[in-house]
């Protein structure tokens, strides 16, 4: 094993984490929003914005990420409405093209996930909030999205971790993140297994503070169960 070219590897690739992190960072970002607008359509009760919401939810999911991502890279460009439109000059570089396509595409896993969240809330607790004169937004805000949250948060911590590795796939249309340039190197050296290996471990160490972060956030929404069986016990 060599190991100085394993740590020029290394130093090589840590050089493209930033880019890993800003493509990772606004596709979760801009995905989170969209999924909060498309679980509002899903569980609304109109049937028109719940049937759009359920073919979103059902393309996104059943189609392959890499063909969407090349879809939007390659046929955006196709239709003349968009090319010659303002947008084009964002929707013709590689980054914006990835950071849609991830967005897009976990939009419809992070809505499903949000919706399973919001039907593991009791009734009762709902009931109870209005018996208080909780209605709208005043109920979603402060009984409905903090206990769905809780809920979900366990699912879509893998979600998010699916995400990062996702990232990989930007390499493809040109985005110079860790697989991107470990593509590169081994182009030039020819040694496949030291260059992914390296890359391996770039990913596990980011999935491994994503996964810690998460573990802490679902540790600190959930003090209130951690309290009842210690002032049972007083």
């Amino acid at each position: 094993m060599d190991f100085t070219f394993l740590a020029s590897t290394m130093v090589t690739l840590l050089k493209a984490v930033p880019t890993t992190l800003i493509l990772f960072s606004l596709s979760i970002f801009f995905g989170g929003l969209l999924a909060l607008v498309i679980v509002s359509m899903r569980v609304s009760g109109n049937p028109v914005l719940s049937g759009f919401a359920k073919g979103y939810i059902f393309v996104f999911r059943g189609s392959p990420l890499l063909i969407q991502m090349f879809l939007v890279f390659y046929g955006l460009g196709q239709f003349g409405v968009i090319r010659y439109s303002f947008l084009w000059p964002f929707l013709r570089e590689p980054m914006v093209c990835a950071v849609l396509s991830l967005a897009l595409c976990t939009a419809g896993y992070t809505a499903e996930i949000f919706r399973g969240g919001i039907r593991a809330v009791s009734p009762k607790e709902i009931e109870a909030a209005r018996s208080i004169g909780m209605s709208g937004f005043l109920l979603v805000r402060r009984i409905l999205a903090p206990i769905a949250f809780r809920h979900a948060l366990p699912a879509y911590s893998t979600e998010i971790v699916l995400m990062m590795k996702s990232t990989a796939l930007a390499s493809l249309v040109t985005v110079w993140e860790v697989t991107g340039v470990a593509q590169r190197l081994i182009s030039q050296t020819y040694r496949t297994m030291e260059v992914f290996l390296c890359a391996a471990i770039i990913y596990l160490v980011l999935n491994f503070i994503i996964l810690q972060g998460m573990a802490l956030l679902e540790y600190s929404l959930s003090r209130h169960r951690r309290a009842a069986p210690q002032a049972l016990k007083a």
